[in-house]
């Protein structure tokens, strides 16, 4: 198999230059998601991937959160064979998605598509916490942080690189006037 960031670079997905990240944090660096989740060959192939290594952890249903999870989640439920709900905000607050159902003592399995300070993914786990389902493992296609993110659960990226990025007050590329570019957008607030 290819390696995922020759995957992501055939994708185009992988863009340098000034952006203001879901976190707020600034990066000199973006993982386009939409031209990942596009290419449905390429996101099967990703999904599978990653279903592969959350394979042996107990799970009843595989969670992701709208927008960007949404997809891979189905994804990697097809291929463990699970059942798949996904989370969105409501009045600011995570939820499981109207029409979902899930049951206290349920092990799920959360599958996000770039992890950089893990607020979405933190946000999923509460969620999860007030209907009592457990948190399994965390899926990831890639994992900004350099693996500096603990969820307290166990984390399985498909790529883990360290990407810097800076509170918008420390930004070199801001103290440069170096103009942002916005290649895409959260409804996270």
């Amino acid at each position: 198999m290819k390696s995922i960031e020759i995957i992501l670079q055939e994708c185009q997905a992988l863009l340098r230059g000034h952006f203001k990240l879901t976190s707020g944090r600034h990066s000199d660096r973006y993982i386009e998601k939409i031209k990942i989740i596009n290419q449905p060959d390429k996101t099967a192939i990703l999904c599978k991937e990653l279903a592969e290594k959350l394979k042996n952890i107990e799970a009843d249903v595989i969670v992701g959160p709208a927008m960007g999870g949404i997809v891979l989640a189905f994804e990697v439920a097809k291929n463990l064979n699970k059942k798949f709900v996904f989370t969105q905000r409501k009045d600011g607050k995570m939820t499981i998605r109207s029409g979902f159902a899930l049951q206290p003592g349920q092990k799920a399995i959360i599958i996000e598509d770039i992890v950089t300070t893990g607020g979405s993914v933190f946000e999923v786990i509460e969620c999860l916490k007030e209907h009592q389902v457990e948190v399994s493992a965390i899926g990831v296609i890639v994992d900004r942080s350099g693996g500096k993110v603990d969820f307290g659960a166990k984390t399985e990226a498909l790529l883990t690189a360290d990407i810097q990025s800076w509170e918008a007050d420390e930004c070199p590329l801001c103290k440069e006037n170096v103009p942002f570019n916005t290649p895409g957008s959260s409804d996270k607030k």
